[in-house]
């Protein structure tokens, strides 16, 4: 669905996603331009944040030392992929991305993307996942170049297992569906359940060394601080 917003919206995203700047910045500079673009649908947001801050979700998610619950999921080609598999050479990072259409996790998949060559060449890895379907997980790895796998989490269940998932509400419901974002479309179901956007970094011995997670899906783990948690964990 196309429309004056929708337009406006990914002009604003392709304006973010290539200024030479930090991830913190250029996520902000989106978020700026959402409030100016429609500050009823920034307001919605700040009132869903709020809800999600004051329930602390995501808090009870494994963290530093714990052991990262394993996992068996499809990757955009279908391809099963298993978390002790990525972890047989060296740490991982396992990223967690509302959807293909969600502008700031494009964003964040862009730099993951660009910071992968140096990534790689320390011995590490990258893994994002996400519950919408194969053919959109194929889309945002495609847009972005992403040369890792970008994993299909279906109906959240492993986000689920790690107290990462949250119900949006009505009121977004209504806000991100008038975006022109038809999520149940996406996701294969109409629960409206979205994981929080998370960092873990898991070492090979399968324990999480370093986390990001904020309830706050306009902010993301830095890439600097991304890559010396990796390098820790070496």
């Amino acid at each position: 669905m196309s429309t004056p917003l929708v337009e406006a919206l990914e002009e604003a995203f392709e304006r973010c996603r290539d200024m030479d700047a930090s991830l913190a910045e250029r996520l902000e500079t989106l978020a700026g331009a959402v409030r100016t673009l429609s500050p009823p649908f920034a307001e919605a947001v700040e009132r869903l944040v709020g809800r999600l801050q004051q329930t602390e979700v995501g808090a009870t998610a494994p963290g530093a030392g714990d052991e990262m619950p394993p996992f068996l999921l499809p990757d955009e080609e279908g391809r099963l992929v298993a978390l002790d598999e990525l972890l047989s050479n060296g740490p991982v990072a396992v990223t967690f991305h509302r959807g293909h259409w969600c502008p700031y996790c494009r964003i964040n998949i862009d730099a993951l993307a660009k910071a992968q060559k140096e990534i790689a060449a320390e011995g590490s890895k990258i893994v994002a996942i996400m519950p919408d379907r194969q053919q959109f997980a194929a889309e945002f790895k495609a847009e972005a170049k992403a040369p890792f796998p970008i994993l299909t989490d279906m109906d959240n269940g492993y986000a689920l297992s790690l107290n990462l998932t949250f119900w949006v509400g009505e009121e977004m419901e209504r806000f991100i569906s008038a975006a022109g974002w038809d999520v149940p479309q996406f996701q294969g179901n109409n629960s409206w359940m979205l994981p929080i956007p998370a960092t873990f970094v898991v070492g090979t011995d399968g324990r999480v060394k370093a986390r990001f997670i904020d309830p706050d899906y306009r902010k993301r783990m830095a890439i600097a601080d991304l890559l010396g948690a990796l390098r820790n964990a070496r």
